[in-house]
């Protein structure tokens, strides 16, 4: 019988080592609403918490809900591998990045009697603009944030701190291959809209005839806009009405508007 041969494909040996390195993977939350919030979600695996008396009396029952045990430490040796400049308020929490498990499955499950909604963004890298596109997405009913996993935002403690809670309620995906991701999203029948201030239909025209359909608001990042591939995959480029030359709105600005006029469609 033949040796047999134990060598494994290339791309199988790459996948396993994304695995491990996935699994490896941890990141400080920090601030007492971004903590508490974590603390309170079932779905966080969390792995180290660390707090100032103080901290840990203001979060008191999150403290004793979240399952771990708190290490009480001194203001002025507050020394962990934090965001730079961040404001932690006396409060860390280290953790695993979110498992939000099928991205098809969430994504065709909008709110009771409303078709659903996902928002799409290209290479926005600033974790602010994502936290506080987060938040929108989930006062507005989005289904689902998607973003590449490449030049974009990963979950960090600065993206967690501007989300206000919402990372923790608010699926967020980031994808191998965001053009492909849109091709599967508009196979299960969502209408795909690329914000583009250049573009000669406004929003509000195109929604006035996709009152049934899901649709999918794809935004890129401020000065370099849409790349040409996910411009070319959108069904449609549309723009935001404005009164005046006054120029483009912040990334997170314009998802803001845009989830409410899909919501009021």
């Amino acid at each position: 019988m033949a040796p047999r041969n134990s060598k494994k494909p290339k791309w199988v040996v790459e996948k396993e080592r994304s695995k491990r390195a996935g699994a490896a993977e941890t990141l400080w939350l920090f601030g007492l609403h971004a903590v508490r919030d974590a603390l309170l979600n079932p779905r966080r695996e969390k792995l180290r918490l660390v707090l100032t008396k103080n901290a840990a009396d203001r979060l008191g029952d999150a403290v004793e809900q979240g399952g771990i045990e708190p290490e009480i430490v001194d203001p002025r040796k507050f020394n962990l591998p934090l965001d730079p400049g961040s404001v932690h308020q006396g409060a860390a929490l280290e953790v695993r990045p979110l498992n939000w498990g099928n991205l098809a499955e969430i994504s065709v499950s909008g709110q009771t009697g409303r078709p659903p909604v996902v928002v799409l963004l290209d290479r926005v890298t600033d974790p602010h603009n994502v936290g506080a596109v987060l938040r929108s997405a989930e006062v507005f009913g989005a289904s689902a944030v998607i973003a590449p996993q490449r030049h974009s935002a990963p979950e960090t403690g600065a993206l967690a701190k501007t989300a206000s809670g919402a990372l923790e309620r608010q699926p967020y995906f980031r994808v191998k291959n965001l053009a492909a991701t849109m091709e599967e999203l508009q196979a299960m029948g969502f209408v795909l809209l690329g914000l583009d201030g250049e573009a000669d239909q406004t929003l509000g025209a195109a929604l006035s005839d996709l009152a049934e359909r899901p649709v999918g608001l794809v935004l890129g990042a401020e000065g370099p806009g849409l790349r040409e591939k996910t411009r070319q995959t959108c069904d449609a480029l549309v723009k935001i009405a404005a009164a005046g030359g006054f120029g483009s709105l912040n990334v997170s600005n314009a998802a803001a508007v845009a989830l409410y006029a899909v919501g009021d469609r």
